[in-house]
């Protein structure tokens, strides 16, 4: 593939969001830091949409841990973590040169979901991908921004159909659709409980065609929405399909993060590219949500105690980092349903490659180019063209 003004020939009708043009390709979402300005703008420069994960961004930032790594000052970590979302964007953009789009996923499950969405919208992201709870309010919250597409996650047809309602008495409606499918994707899955994650509901089968069918009977089948599924896909064929089928796209977490781009350290992508279909597990999050982690040391260890743990919850337990990043948190909180420990620790032990203390978010499916670490150029050409590049 070579760069242009415009996305080079495919096979795919492109992938149309607001005035941009692109390659039906997205990459997810992935925090802490695993796709931060690098991975996104790269993924943006082969003209497909590249995100940046917006929490604790800090973290890529010597200065600003200097500042404020052992800080306790709340009001110090929030401004810290603007600051470097703001270079992270800027830096972003400089890679892509004008190609693709960056948005920045922001997670409604964390406090600081708002100053996260206007920081975006003000630094020049053009995208916000919300998920990790209904983003019922995210029109509000960009009506100074009307260039800014808003692209929700969600899991099966209900949601779709209540945050079309909603947002259509705001007079807005959803630039693209993420339809994230719970029992393949990594990270915190869009499931009330562990058991509902195999439910049918959330087959793409199901929930594609149904959220076309919604679009007719609300009147909406003229605004071509774009959908895009998330979760367990990894070939070019499973493009073709999903794309068959009605989406406009495709999304991909952990083949990107594992690409010579991501912004994680190479021993946090050994982890995840190494990792067998049984050394992945789901667990419940301290968010309150359904996850999906490599079984790494410390995720064995606190799962052996995780009963234990959960039955000696307290509500007098303060946020071990003194910045309350959750809305809510079973730690913190003293949630016995929820994940008893620090979200925030275990993902930055994870990024800095960390295999003993780090928590691990990973996909369930085999990845494209198996343990292979590939540059993204040749990730999004496989999926397009179902080319793989020679592998040692």
């Amino acid at each position: 593939m070579t760069f242009s003004a415009a996305p080079p020939d495919s096979i795919f009708p492109p992938l149309r969001i607001k005035d941009k043009t692109l390659l039906p390709i997205v990459q997810g979402g992935m925090g802490v830091g695993i796709s931060a300005h690098r991975l996104a703008g790269s993924v943006a420069a082969e003209h497909a949409m590249g995100t940046i994960a917006s929490v604790d961004l800090r973290r890529h930032h010597p200065d600003l841990m200097e500042k404020t790594g052992r800080s306790r000052d709340r009001a110090a970590i929030e401004e810290a973590n603007l600051v470097a979302l703001d270079r992270e964007i800027c830096a972003a953009q400089k890679i892509a040169s004008g190609r693709g789009m960056i948005a920045v996923n922001v997670m409604r499950a964390v406090t600081q979901y708002i100053d996260y969405v206007q920081q975006s919208c003000k630094s020049g992201a053009e995208a916000i991908v919300m998920g990790a709870g209904l983003p019922l309010d995210l029109p509000e919250m960009t009506k100074d921004f009307p260039k800014v597409a808003l692209i929700p996650i969600l899991s099966d047809v209900r949601g779709v159909v209540l945050l079309l309602k909603k947002w259509m008495r705001r007079n807005r409606l959803p630039d693209a659709i993420v339809i994230e499918h719970p029992k393949h994707a990594g990270g915190h899955l869009g499931a009330a409980k562990k058991e509902d994650i195999g439910d049918a509901r959330f087959d793409f089968s199901t929930v594609i065609p149904g959220v076309l069918e919604a679009f007719e009977k609300m009147g909406l089948a003229q605004e071509k929405i774009p959908l895009i599924p998330a979760g367990g896909i990894n070939s070019h064929q499973q493009v073709k399909e999903l794309i068959g089928m009605g989406a406009s796209a495709v999304q991909l977490g952990t083949a990107f993060a594992v690409s010579e781009e991501s912004d994680a350290d190479i021993e946090f992508k050994k982890v995840l590219a190494q990792a067998r279909k049984q050394d992945v597990v789901e667990f419940m999050s301290c968010s309150g949500l359904p996850a999906r982690a490599v079984k790494t040391p410390w995720l064995e260890k606190y799962l052996r105690r995780e009963e234990k743990l959960q039955a000696a919850t307290n509500t007098n337990h303060k946020c071990t980092l003194a910045w309350e990043c959750l809305l809510q948190c079973g730690l913190r909180d003293g949630i016995a349903k929820f994940g008893q420990f620090c979200i925030d620790n275990q993902l930055a032990a994870a990024v800095r490659g960390d295999v003993e203390k780090g928590l691990f978010f990973r996909g369930s499916e085999t990845l494209p180019f198996g343990s292979a670490i590939r540059p993204v150029r040749e990730l999004i050409q496989y999926l397009l063209t179902g080319e793989k590049p020679q592998l040692a």
